[in-house]
This record gives C-alpha cells, structure tokens and sequence, in this order.
C-alpha cells in the first residue's frame, strides 16, 4: 500500500505532520476524520522522490495498450466489478510502464473519479480517440464494447505501421550496405593506384575522364565531407522545424503527394486513417463535430486536415459534409460519392469503416508495388557505382599498359 504524507490540525487548532499507509488518498482523509483531526493536505509521500528509471521510460506500446483495453473490456462485459478488474489488470499488465498506468487509474476509480476521467489524467498514453470513445461509452453505458472497439482499431493501425516498417528494412539495409562499399573502395583501394596515376601523368599522357571525375569526388569528401555532412543535418533540422509549423507541413504535405508512387501511398495512408477514425468514433457514440475535429488530426497530412476542419465548420452550420471533403479533391472520387451517399441515407460511420478496409487493402499492394520498384532501383545504383569505381581505377591500368 501507497504512504500518505499528510498535514491535519487538532480541534485546538494544532498543527499535526505525518506520514500514514493507507489504500487510496480517500482511505487516508476517512483515517484523519475518525481520529477527528481536520486534514490541510494528504499526498503521495514519494510523489517527488526522483526515479532515474522513469527519465528513459518510454511511452507503452501501441500492443500493449490494445490488449490492456480488450481485457478490460472483456473483464466488464463478463460482470467483474470495475474496481476488480483495475485491481487484476495492475498485476497482470507486464509493460512496467503501462502497468503504473493501470493502478493509477483504478486508484482515482476508486476515489470516485469517473472512469473516463481517469483516463483522461494519462492523455500522454491514451490518445484523443481512446479517450472520446471512452467517455461516449462511459455515458452511453455501452463502454465494454466500445473498449473492445478501440482496441481492435489500435490493433489495425499498429498492423499496418509494423508492415510499413518491415517492407522498409530490406531497402535501409541496402542502402547502408552500398555506402559502406563505396566508402570502402574510396578509402582503402584508390589510394593503392595513386601512385600509378602520377607515373602515367609524369610520362605525359592524361588520365580518363572517369578517373578525373573519381578522384576529384574522393578529394571533395576528404575536404569538404564534414561540411557536406552539416548541411545535410541542417536541411533535415529546418524540414523537421517547418513540418512543425502549418505552412510549413501543407507545404511539406503537397509535395509527397506529388511524387510517383510514393504520393498515392501518402494519399491513400490518410484518407484511410481519416475514414477509419471518423468512422470507430460515430461507430461509439461520439458527437459528429467532436469525431471531426478528433480525426482531422489523426490524418498525418495537412492538407486533408484542412478539409476536415472546414468541414466542421459546414456542419455547425448546417450544410453536409461531403462538400468541403469535396473540393480538396483528396479523396478519391468512388470514394467520395460513397460518402455523399451515405451521408444522406444516415449509414456514414458503417460505409465509413468499409472504405477504410477497402482502402487499407489498396494502400497494402501500393507498398508492395514501392518495395518491388525500390529494390532493384539500389541493387542497380549499388552496382552502378561499384562498376564505376572499378572502371575508373582499371582504365588508366590498360592505358599504362598500351602505352608499355
């Protein structure tokens, strides 16, 4: 059980320090009022002690979050007491820093605290969306299936995450290996032909063109390397400072929908994260208006966000919604006249969902399609300048040797 630091005064106005173990911060301040002192201040004894431990605490994984959420949910629907299944979970979580988590928030359940606003005291875990539908199932009294729900849908997004991630080792692998071998060549064989790129020069015949051009780029990265290399860092550094700004992101946003395959795989991962939350959240219960301004922010691209926030302001005002979606011509157009349809027929949060999985399905294969075309595009830059290395260090060798 937690310590309670605690400062009361007596019936003689007395000040009274110390330190008590009790459940819950309300089993303390009942513990105070039966030894009839009037408590000032109760509070965690070790609320500032310093946890080294918690400096590199990382936020718990989106998995661990969804199983947490489907056990819960599965714990209520069975009839298990709230404050029971907090209590069973807190033992059970094995992700340390999800498991604090827990116990947190079945001690503020336990102090009287709504459920949903417990977990809205850990926004840094549990984000917009678990918390809204949370909250619409706590109030609708239909918060087991909504949990249940949004496990499910963090389930999917950490799917397609891991896939995006896995179908992307193969090329990063390829690309350290084939700047290892370059810098390898560069550093430890081009030295070596030096001294017969001076003799061939000092007997007056000049070096192939490919040669000069090889040599010229060894002695700029010798030179200049480390200052190329800053430049580098500080593009990456004023792209990462302008994607934090709104022009700087619908900028940043336009131009990856301009590029070839990998703009439809942009347009396609939002528009699909777009459908997929508005949808879960109408799914539970959350007010369209509310669902808007939570989903416009989940879609990674501000250019959507945008439309979607435009879109908000049509519906308070009465208009539909597909209009403002329409005009940013984001959304592909089968699309868009399925949910203009459904919007009139009042099954937008079903169709929704559906385009979602329909789209999920297309951004899959054009990821499919990106890898099978990145692949051999580095297999064939590798061995392009593997060949050029070679060829550049061997020709002035045949030319010393015709000239022998």
């Amino acid at each position: 059980m937690p310590d309670y630091k605690y400062k009361a005064k007596t019936r003689a106005g007395k000040d009274v320090v110390g330190i008590m173990t009790a459940n819950t911060q309300k089993e303390a301040l009942d513990r105070l009022a039966a030894q009839k002192l009037f408590p000032i201040s109760v509070e965690d004894a070790h609320k500032n002690d310093v946890n080294v431990g918690k400096w590199f605490q990382r936020k718990p994984p989106a998995t661990a979050i969804a199983a947490f959420l489907t056990q819960l949910g599965e714990l209520l629907e069975n009839g298990v007491p709230v404050l029971m299944a907090f209590q069973a979970l807190g033992k059970q979580t094995p992700n340390p820093a999800l498991r604090e988590v827990v116990v947190d928030v079945g001690e503020q359940v336990a102090d009287g605290q709504s459920v949903d606003a417990a977990f809205a005291m850990h926004d840094k875990v549990f984000d917009d969306l678990t918390l809204s539908v949370i909250k619409a199932g706590s109030e609708g009294a239909f918060l087991e299936s909504a949990l249940k729900r949004t496990a499910k849908f963090i389930e999917d997004q950490a799917e397609i995450r891991s896939r995006i991630v896995g179908a992307m080792i193969y090329p990063s692998v390829l690309c350290v290996v084939g700047v290892t071998i370059v810098t390898v060549l560069l550093v430890a064989f081009v030295p070596k032909f030096e001294p017969m790129f001076e003799q061939l020069v000092e007997s007056g015949n000049s070096l192939p063109v490919a040669t000069v051009w090889l040599l010229a780029f060894r002695d700029f990265c010798g030179s200049y390397g480390l200052y190329a290399l800053g430049v580098i860092a500080a593009i990456l550094v004023w792209l990462k400072f302008q994607a934090s700004t709104k022009s700087g992101r619908r900028f940043i946003d336009a131009w990856k929908l301009k590029l070839p395959v990998l703009g439809q795989v942009a347009q396609a991962s939002a528009v699909s994260k777009l459908c997929r939350v508005l949808g879960t959240l109408l799914q539970n219960g959350v007010p369209i208006l509310r669902a808007l301004e939570i989903s416009s922010r989940s879609t990674g691209n501000a250019l959507l966000q945008d439309a979607v926030e435009k879109s908000v302001e049509a519906v308070s005002s009465g208009e539909p919604l597909s209009r403002p979606l329409q005009e940013s011509k984001l959304i592909p157009p089968q699309a868009m006249t399925m949910i203009t349809i459904a919007e009139e027929s009042n099954t937008l949060e079903k169709v929704l969902l559906n385009l979602a999985d329909s789209l999920e399905k297309q951004l899959s294969k054009r990821i499919d399609i990106m890898v099978r075309l990145l692949e051999p595009m580095m297999l064939l830059m590798l061995a392009g300048a593997v060949f050029y290395i070679i060829l550049a260090l061997l020709m002035p060798v045949f030319q010393l040797t015709d000239a022998v």
